[in-house]
């Protein structure tokens, strides 16, 4: 047995959430529902006006993996925090969730640590202000070996990708874990990142991994056309494993050929925050759970189901509970 069943990567950010109206949002000149990059600068601004902030632990990958914990997973993390309050404060937290940090808080004079302020309007959409900071600068060199080779599964985050030394850190990590003979997989996470990496994503994906995970935009963004059906087979000629979030319209999962349509229920969400890292997380533990392609892929909706009916990026109740209750096996 190895150490892990599920070992992600990605940016280790401290989200800190508040709720806004769309008249705060205007004249904050946050644009609304979408998650934008900001400088430090702006980033003390925005945090200096939120308030009644709630502070949790974040970044896509670091949200699957607390929702894997909650499940029972043994899981690592590989991130980059400074070490100051803020990158303690994650790694500790990390820690707390039975989620093993496994890149100690980085000394000397670094970036500080990541932080995403999100605003939550009252329909529920969320508008994200990033800064980056440390954890855009994670490489190669803050991958161990030993921590990927002893995962079944590796998960990866594409907000990462925008740095050479960030793909880079993806494919040692790739390996490694492969060569152990485990999974490799990766979560698309913005359209907007695809297109400025397109030959890079479509290269990893048919020669480094096993599974990928994506919405319609981040889809369709690969192969640039409209047609989702195209462009999901067309993932799946180069991967084996291919799934995709539809928003109302449920989820489509390719393994091997064979496609697989899970519907959702439609429900109007208290904070979308959160969903799509959810869903993996319901994905990914029937994955490491050996279940069939509908039962993984309604694993993942009723994670996601759970989020959004609260504030916060991450479960609130167990959410094995919830699967029991729909008849879905727990191990």
């Amino acid at each position: 047995m190895k150490t892990y069943q599920i070992v992600g990567i990605g940016n280790a950010i401290v989200d800190v959430l508040t709720r806004a109206d769309d008249t705060f949002l205007e004249l904050m000149g946050i644009t609304k529902g979408i998650m934008q990059l900001v400088e430090r600068d702006r980033a003390e601004v925005l945090y200096g006006a939120m308030e009644g902030r709630v502070q949790a632990p974040g970044g896509s990958v670091a949200n699957t993996l607390a929702g894997l914990g909650n499940l029972g997973l043994r899981t690592g993390f590989i991130g980059r925090v400074h070490d100051d309050a803020l990158g303690r404060f994650y790694a500790a937290e990390m820690e707390k969730i039975g989620t093993t940090f496994a890149n100690p808080p980085v000394t000397g004079g670094e970036l500080p640590t990541s932080r995403s302020m999100i605003f939550v309007s009252p329909d529920g959409e969320r508008s994200m202000n990033t800064y980056l900071g440390i954890s855009a600068e994670l490489g190669p060199e803050d991958v161990s070996d030993d921590v990927a080779a002893q995962a079944d599964i590796v998960f990866l985050e594409g907000y990462l990708f925008d740095k050479d030394k960030g793909k880079e850190a993806f494919i040692a990590t790739a390996r490694a874990c492969r060569a152990a003979g485990g999974k490799a997989g990766i979560a698309i996470s913005d359209p907007f990142c695809v297109e400025r990496h397109r030959a890079d994503f479509l290269k990893l994906i048919e020669n480094e991994l096993d599974y990928v995970i994506g919405n319609e935009a981040e889809i369709r963004a690969l192969f640039q056309n409209d047609d989702l059906d195209s462009d999901l087979a067309a993932v799946a000629a180069i991967c084996p494993l291919v799934v995709c979030t539809r928003s109302g319209d449920g989820v489509s999962i390719l393994q091997n050929g064979v496609r697989t349509d899970v519907p959702v229920t439609k429900v109007v969400p208290v904070d979308a925050t959160g969903a799509g890292d959810q869903f993996a997380a319901g994905f990914l533990y029937g994955l490491a759970t050996e279940q069939d392609m509908r039962t993984a892929g309604r694993m993942g909706c009723i994670a996601a189901a759970e989020v959004i009916s609260h504030m916060g990026p991450r479960p609130e109740t167990s959410l094995s509970d919830l699967f029991r209750k729909a008849g879905l096996p727990v191990a």
